[in-house]
């Protein structure tokens, strides 16, 4: 069977590849696949458990069997769909689009979070940032992200649009914005889905410094 392999910040640039077809033996589970990289290339054995994977856009815990046309995306930890509510741009965002997504004359709260590319971190020195996505997904596992904070806050309504591409400092990388009939509802929704967005979303930063580059992959 073949399947279809595709990689994303650190391990697509140690291996040189974006995506790659590769056969397997019928019945090959993840973890054959991952054996079968790791021969190759070492991130696949150094990252261990961070390395999360996906089959046909759904996290999939443990070694699932693959079937022949699956696509399988090996994500290392994050930095941090059709529904229009959650977008992915490589253009300025618009924050004021953004709000439009979320108002309505029954909000009495709107709490805006914005998130922008600053001149340091970590010690260092920043020149610009580089975002990568896993488009599709990035959008899909958003969404479900704020359909859970207007679970937990009921009549909330969260909108969220994230840059990626290239960045320099001051351009904003993501705005969350939360609308609720009360304020202390559209902050904690703000905040839930901030905090989880970082967590989750399979979106990567590449800090590019006067001193070097790297990927970002924790959640501070």
């Amino acid at each position: 069977m073949q399947v279809t392999v595709r990689l994303f910040g650190s391990v697509r640039e140690a291996t040189g590849e974006k995506e790659r077809t590769v056969r397997l033996e019928d019945g090959a589970s993840v973890a054959d696949l991952r054996a079968l990289l790791a021969r190759e290339h070492a991130i696949f054995e150094e990252m261990g458990e961070r390395l999360r994977v996906s089959v046909n856009m759904e996290i999939r815990p443990g070694s699932p069997v693959l079937a022949d046309g699956d696509e399988v995306a090996f994500l290392p930890p994050v930095s941090g769909g059709q529904d229009p509510q959650c977008t992915l741009s490589d253009q300025p965002l618009d924050v004021g689009a953004v709000v439009k997504r979320v108002s309505g004359p029954d909000a009495g709260g709107i709490v805006t979070f914005i998130g922008a590319v600053r001149n340091a971190s970590r010690g260092h020195d920043i020149e610009h940032l580089e975002y990568e996505a896993y488009a599709g997904m990035a959008e899909q596992e958003m969404d479900k992200i704020c359909q859970e904070a207007a679970e937990k806050w009921p009549g909330s309504r969260v909108a969220v649009a994230h840059r990626v591409g290239h960045l320099e400092i001051g351009d904003l990388a993501v705005v969350v914005v939360a609308a609720a009939k009360h304020r202390a509802e559209a902050f904690d929704a703000c905040r839930y889905t901030i905090d989880t967005l970082k967590d989750r979303v399979p979106i990567w930063k590449k800090e590019v410094a006067t001193d070097g580059e790297y990927w970002v992959e924790d959640t501070p």
